[in-house]
Parts: C-alpha cells; structure tokens; sequence
C-alpha cells in the first residue's frame, strides 16, 4: 500500500478479510533538535516497509508500561499509527474511526490490545490508533521554549501529535480505503480529554468531522472539570513549572535538557498540580495540555459561549461507577485500604466522616442543604449517598456541557450514562467503571469473549453498533437497536446504555436545582 512517504505492507488479521498495518510513521522521531518541537513529517523511505509490527510505544513511566500488558520496546521514535481495514481495495470509502488512548497524559499506547480493531473493521469501518507523546515530552513548557516557537507557544506537543496524525490520515486513508471525508476521532479519559481539546482547536479544523468523549465532557462551571482530563494550565502556570523541572535537574537551559538521553528525563513519581482550586482533595496531573493561544486558543466557556468549536457531530458520556461512584461490593476495600492522591482521579467518600467533611468543604453554605439532598446516618448510608451525588453530578454536567455546546452548533449530539456490571465470575467488582465501556465497543475484553455471559455479548453488539453507526453516519440508531434520541437541551435526560438501553432523566428536580445553584457560584473555565 502506497503513503506519500513510501510503500508499507500489512498482515491478515485472524479474520482473513480484515488487513492491519503496523507501526508506520506519521512523523518524524521527535529526538535531538526535535525533541519538544512541533511534529514534523516522516522521511520518506526506499522499497517496501513492512508493517507487521507495532512501534515502539513513547518514553513513559517503566512500572506503567509494564501495567500495559504491551509486549513493544519504548522509544522516543515512538510517533507511529496502526491502520484495521477491511476494504478489497483504495476504491471504497469506508468511515474512519481514530482513536486516542487515554493514561493520564502520562501513559498508554496505541498498541494495547483492547484497541485491537479488527471486530470494528469487521463491521465496515477503517479503524486506526496512534502515538502521541507523554509525560514531559508531550507538554513541558518554558519561557525559552516558547520563545522558540513562531506562535509564543510551548506545552502542547502531545497534542500537536494529534493533529499530525490527522492530517496523515486525511493525506494517506484513501489508499487503505478509508474516506478522509468522515473521520471521528474518539478516545477514553485523558483521550476523551484530548478529543475536547481538538474540538476546541482551529488546528484540527476540517480534519474530524465526528467526535467521541468517553467520560469526562464536562460544565464550564463543574470544579470537576478542574482536575479531570478535562482540565487544562494557563501559560504562565505551565513555563513556571517547567522552570522548577529545570532547576531540579540542574538544566541552564533545554539544550543542556535536549542533549540528555530520555531514560533520565522519565518521571514515575507522577506530580499533582496543587495550585488549582478543585473544591475537594483531587489535584489533576502538573504536565497536561496548555491553553496557549494557538492550539488552544480560550477555554471552555469562551469557546463555546463564541461558537468557536469546530462543529462536529458529538457523542459523549459518563459510567456509573466512576467520577468517585463506586459500586457496593467494593466499599468494604476501599475503606481498609490506604488511598493516594493519584494525578486526576477523583476522591472517593465510603465513610460518614469522609462524606460529611467533603461536603462542608465543597458546598460550603450550601453544604447542609447537601446532606439533606444526599443523606447518611450511617458509613454505608454515607458511601451509598456520596456515590449518588458524584452520579447526578456528572449526569447533570455533561447535560449543561451539552447545552451550551449545541447554543451555537448545527452538529448532532447525542449523550450516555453506561450502566452495564459484568456478571463474569471474577469481574463484578470492578463494575461499570472507568474505562469499562472500551471493552464493549472494541470487543477485546481480558481474557476474550469466552469469558462473558450472554448480557455481556448483547451489551457489546449494541455498545459497538450503536459507535459504528455513529462514525458511519453522525447517528447511532439503526435496525434493531434500542432508539437513541437525540440531545435536547428542553429536556434532562440522558440515554442509558448497558443494564438497560433507554432514556432517563439525569436526577430529580429538587438535585438538579441544587447543583445548579451550586454550579451558579462557581468560576466558570
């Protein structure tokens, strides 16, 4: 197969009808003068490439690429995609599903198996997953690197390798039978995270024409949204940072940092961002994107309040069992065991104390109307109440996400709150939780299908028709398939998808009222 930078050659999928594409280079290896530097393209290459194995995944934490189940080295040459396609030849068009892995800004790869993408392929689209850079590499920023950049900017190298990415598949998909004009980009967590952030760039305009954000859209106003993937550093907070990443190492200056190999710059200790104000104890990841100016150019509530978000068909959600809510038959743990403040994760209340004391600090004034709203007298009262409020929290704000996302967008948008607790033996306690839902579209869950009941089977089929109809067509309903309304900003709801497959409202009027005061007194992002 033909890229504008050389012939690549795939191999058949166990599903000999489905071709994969490995490791090929969308741009250049971001090392030496190219380290923390805009994306650049690839070098073109002689003769045929194979493509039959994965690149190398980006430099990140050893203990979390060994948490990844991925048998690839890790590199710094590490900006390289995988294509799943199952077109006969570049003559057909198929729809384009681009996937963008979450981890915390900090990890991943998009060669982890559960975003193998051959079933989606299977079902008639062209699926391709990438690398973009971590950590450090992908969002240090400096006074000196800013001064380097033509734009003033530096911090948004992870993200710029999005847009990179993008722009080799509207140049290069054809070839692989994709249709360059219908790509959705998609992603979990610090994905979806990014997935919000190219929405709100004028850099990936024209490039996606749909949007998936799995977990984590999110009100303008919701301090949630503060230390989620969502969140984001103002300029002079990121080159701060990156000052004290200077001095620590004893760096005069990025050159000195440039000439450093990159097994020395890996940071495992995962840095909080203590500066922001979250309402609570959760503190998002200090290296995460950067509201520059240029490929971020305002915040949320500018963005869309202007309508300057790309107008794309969107699709987004939250899980039951996440955001802080946690199912019952993991309580007992929770509360025996030591928790630490991880980079982006919510806190979770279990005890009467913890509840109590969480609300006095977030709700303030409002804290007593809270507790009468979400009451407890006992430690299960209170883990139970504590995972009622952060589910109506993350209902209720990605509905007020999508009613000011729609005040001035023609795209359709459709929102889901899944539901679906495995009954597999082993796997109830994990729940309906974060990331749960991958699992289901892509249908690569550990240890194979075998292990799920047949709720589970039909839980996918619906999960992953309802995601290829979508990137098919900016609609997920089609023959068979419970109807998914779409988005209205008259009406509260939101459709359940996984226990049951049905609209239903985001909380009770006298919640929704509460937090909507709430959410009238807080600085809005």
């Amino acid at each position: 197969m033909d890229t504008e930078a050389g012939r690549v050659q795939g191999i058949a999928c166990k599903d000999r009808t489905v071709t994969v594409f490995r490791g090929i280079p969308y741009a250049a290896p971001p090392v030496g003068d190219l380290r923390w530097r805009p994306p650049q393209p690839p070098p073109r290459w002689e003769g045929v490439r194979p493509a039959d194995r994965f690149g190398p995944m980006c430099p990140q934490a050893p203990t979390e690429a060994a948490a990844t189940g991925v048998d690839v080295p890790m590199s710094e040459d590490c900006l390289s995609l995988n294509i799943w396609t199952g077109a006969p030849s570049g003559e057909e068009k198929r729809p384009v599903l681009v996937w963008i892995y979450g981890g915390g800004f900090r990890e991943g790869t998009g060669a982890h198996p559960r975003y193998d993408g051959e079933k989606l392929a299977r079902g008639g689209i062209v699926v391709v997953t990438f690398n973009y850079r971590l950590g450090v590499f992908g969002f240090l920023a400096t006074p000196e690197l800013s001064a380097e950049s033509e734009h003033g900017s530096s911090g948004n190298y992870g993200l710029l390798d999005c847009v990179a990415a993008l722009r080799w598949v509207r140049d290069n998909i054809e070839r692989f039978g994709g249709d360059p004009g219908r790509v959705t980009i998609a992603g979990q967590s610090a994905g979806a995270g990014l997935v919000n952030f190219l929405a709100m760039s004028p850099l990936a305009k024209g490039l996606f024409h749909r949007a998936i954000a799995q977990s984590h859209a999110r009100y303008a106003r919701d301090p949630e949204l503060r230390y989620l993937s969502t969140s984001y550093r103002l300029p002079v907070d990121a080159e701060r940072a990156g000052i004290r990443y200077l001095l620590e190492r004893g760096a005069r200056g990025i050159g000195q940092l440039r000439s450093l190999d990159w097994h020395k710059l890996v940071d495992g200790s995962h840095p909080l961002d203590t500066g922001v104000d979250t309402c609570g104890t959760a503190a998002p990841p200090l290296l995460r994107p950067v509201l520059d100016g240029w490929a971020i150019p305002a915040g949320y509530d500018e963005t869309y309040s202007k309508g300057l978000q790309n107008d794309v068909d969107y699709l987004t959600g939250n899980n039951l069992d996440e955001s802080g809510a946690v199912p019952g038959a993991l309580v007992a743990s929770l509360r025996t065991g030591r928790r630490t403040v991880r980079p982006g994760s919510p806190p979770v209340h279990v005890t009467l104390e913890q509840h109590r004391g969480a609300a006095r600090r977030k709700f303030g004034p409002l804290a007593d109307e809270f507790l009468r709203l979400y009451p407890a007298g006992t430690d299960d009262e209170a883990a139970r109440a504590s995972s009622a409020a952060a589910r109506d929290n993350s209902r209720l704000s990605t509905y007020l996400w999508g009613v000011d996302w729609t005040r001035r967008t023609s795209g359709s948008l459709r929102t889901y709150f899944w539901t679906h607790r495995t009954r597999a033996q082993g796997r109830s306690l994990r729940g309906a939780s974060h990331g749960s839902e991958i699992d289901y579209v892509f249908h690569n869950p550990e240890g194979g299908t075998a292990s799920w009941t047949e709720e589970d089977h039909q839980a996918a089929r619906n999960l992953s028709a309802y995601w290829v109809n979508f990137v098919a067509s900016g609609d997920p309903n089609g023959s068979g398939l419970p109807p998914w309304p779409a988005f209205s900003p008259d009406t509260a709801t939101v459709m359940e998808l996984g226990a049951r497959f049905r609209p239903t409202p985001v909380s009770d009027p006298a919640r929704i009222d509460f937090w909507m005061r709430f959410f009238r007194t807080q600085q809005a992002w």
